[in-house]
């Protein structure tokens, strides 16, 4: 949810340092933001209510120094304004915090502290923290602080603390993530456990690209773990331990090198990341099939042996899992369990060691699934991840992972990291089936008809449909068979960033209640399948004719018709091309929709990148 970043150098420029990198994680929250600085022994704070990108810097903004801290906020405990946007000082003034999640015991925890004098000023339940570090500093160092607050903490977090008069950083996790950036460390190894890393400066933030412009040697904290930085003895660089929260003894951790471009993130000549990411699809379906075969095989190997499967997942890549539901059963003939990942707790008493488990997710860092992690690690159950972030919690959780390789995806409403998805799956689907050749083969044929799909032509052509619609309330969306879950996913994509009231169905189930919302001039986007005696796949299945009369008992109650189809029908008002790919239709069908609901945000004055109230990772539950 929230962004964290905090810098501990060699660099007298850690405030600007800071700041670049919350403009990186503004994708996690963009409600206010905030950054400290250690000033000759004390703490200068500067605290804002909105996006961290329009915050405009002159040469005042910044002090002299080697150590900042800095967040950018998305509001889970209190309103939105300057007093509850972090970082929080303690009462005294003497601790500064920034933190990511929820502290669930916030309650109880204000109770005990306001019986020892504290006096809140915000209506945060991070609040609780710095004020918890200083009744701790009474008896203990920082380090032992951290670690006391943090086992007094329940919920998920991560959180990043400063003192005045001292040059330390000293962070915790559990449930959320946390990652260091290391810049010139040494020993050099990338093969070696570490206790104790020396570096020139340090960074810790919760997401890579806060720092990735500067090193790309990062350690990844895991659940109960904490780090502390100071000054080395020689003052000529800094070093970071590791400690575990619950015991306080050494942890050893490894320095991985990341193999990430920063110029990946940019948005060059398109005008949001939202579009940019759309139209990186056209390499994004040939990157996601570039999977390691024998790990394709492993993980049909484990489906064969499962006494159920699970998938699971948020959200798009809820959607993403239910359509993987269809194309197991039409591919291979198997039955698969989906779930969304905050909906896994029920299943627990099915679960055994011959389960397995596979969670879909762009970030790795989805709350829910790393609590239904959790419950399947306690039962002995296998887990697959299917991620886009390498090293993520997810990917260093699952027994095996399935890299969705669709690159950073900065716009918050998923669409690369979700047709990446799809392709996976339904690779997935092919191998458990025995077919992986002939399912690599037609998801690289469709790969290319999207490459052709996606032109400046196409986008414009949805852009006058958007201008026809941009004003309507409501609008709905139906499909069948593998259509049904994208018209979910669709009603999502809509609903994110173009504020309109959307909703999905499954074709059949119009008359049985929502017929009721249509009127006059009331829009329905209709996924309909190409005649199968026309298309690709065998003779007609009949989907075709069954969506058409759904769309009909539509039509004649005046609704406007817009159908995503490979043939064009009298009864679509708008039609939107897209190519008969038989069983990547859910790939290309959902493309439209994304470029559909982007122009549908832009006419409205909406910012696609930044929909209001939602941020990119959610990592509370």
């Amino acid at each position: 949810m929230c962004g964290i970043i905090s810098y501990l150098g060699n660099r007298k420029t850690a405030g600007k340092l800071v700041v670049d990198g919350l403009k990186k994680l503004e994708y996690r929250g963009y409600d206010s933001f905030g950054f400290a600085e250690k000033v000759n022994g004390k703490i200068r704070l500067t605290k804002k209510v909105g996006k961290i990108s329009e915050f405009r810097e002159n040469g005042k903004t910044f002090a002299k120094t080697n150590l900042a801290l800095g967040h950018t906020r998305w509001a889970t405990h209190g309103k939105v304004n300057r007093v509850n946007a972090h970082p929080h000082f303690s009462a005294d003034g003497k601790v500064v915090v920034v933190h990511n999640g929820i502290v669930e015991n916030h309650a109880e925890l204000r109770k005990f502290l306001r019986g020892k004098g504290v006096k809140f000023v915000t209506e945060t339940d991070t609040e609780v923290i710095p004020n918890l570090i200083v009744e701790f500093l009474k008896k203990n160092n920082l380090k032992e602080a951290v670690r006391k607050t943090a086992q007094k903490l329940r919920g998920r977090f991560a959180f990043v603390a400063i003192v005045a008069g001292e040059e330390k950083l000293c962070a915790a996790r559990n449930g959320s993530p946390l990652i260091l950036g290391i810049e010139k460390f040494f020993p050099k190894s990338d093969d070696k456990l570490l206790a104790k890393i020396d570096g020139s400066a340090f960074f810790i933030a919760s997401d890579t690209p806060a720092f990735l412009n500067h090193t790309p040697d990062v350690v990844y904290l895991d659940d109960g773990e904490m780090v502390e930085i100071e000054a080395s003895p020689k003052q000529d660089h800094f070093h970071a331990q590791f400690f575990g929260i619950t015991k306080g003894t050494a942890v050893k951790k490894r320095i991985i090198s990341l193999d990430l471009k920063e110029s990946k993130t940019e948005k060059g000549d398109f005008a949001h990341f939202m579009l940019k990411e759309i139209f990186e699809q056209k390499e994004t379906i040939h990157r996601a099939l570039k999977q390691d075969e024998k790990q394709l095989e492993k993980v049909a190997q484990l489906i064969r042996k499962s006494f159920g499967t699970f998938f699971i997942g948020c959200g798009t890549a809820g959607k993403v899992c239910a359509t993987a539901e269809y194309l197991f059963a039409k591919i291979a003939r198997r039955h698969v369990n989906v779930i969304f990942g905050s909906e896994f707790d029920t299943q627990e008493p099915f679960l055994t060691n011959k389960t397995l488990l596979i969670a879909v997710s762009q970030s790795g860092e989805t709350a829910d699934v790393l609590e239904a992690y959790k419950i399947a690690k306690r039962r002995g159950v296998k887990t697959v991840g299917v991620v886009n972030v390498a090293g993520s919690s997810v990917a260093r959780g699952s027994d095996v992972v399935l890299p969705v390789n669709a690159g950073v995806e900065k716009a918050v409403a998923s669409t690369k990291a979700t047709t990446a998805q799809l392709a996976i799956l339904t690779l997935l689907a092919y191998a458990l089936a025995g077919k992986l050749a002939e399912g690599q083969q037609m998801l690289a044929e469709a790969g290319s008809q999207i490459d052709e799909l996606l032109n400046p032509r196409y986008s414009e052509h949805l852009e006058k449909i958007a201008q026809k619609i941009k004003r309507v309330e409501s609008m709905y969306v139906i499909g069948k068979g593998t259509d049904y879950p994208m018209a979910l996913e669709a009603a999502i994509k809509l609903q994110e960033v173009s504020y309109i009231h959307a909703e999905g169905f499954a074709a059949g189930e119009l008359k049985h209640g929502p017929l009721a919302l249509i009127t006059k001039g009331t829009p329905l986007i209709a996924f309909v399948p190409a005649d199968r005696s026309l298309g690709v796949g065998g003779p007609a299945n009949g989907y075709r004719q069954e969506v058409l009369s759904n769309v009909s008992e539509v039509k004649a109650r005046g609704g406007r018709i817009i159908g995503v189809s490979p043939q064009n029908d009298p009864l679509f008002d708008e039609w939107i091309r897209v190519p008969d790919v038989g069983n990547a239709q859910p790939i290309v069908n959902i493309i439209p929709i994304q470029l559909l609901a982007y122009h549908l945000a832009v006419l409205r004055k909406n910012n696609p990148d930044l929909p209001r109230n939602l941020a990119k990772s959610v990592t509370v539950k």
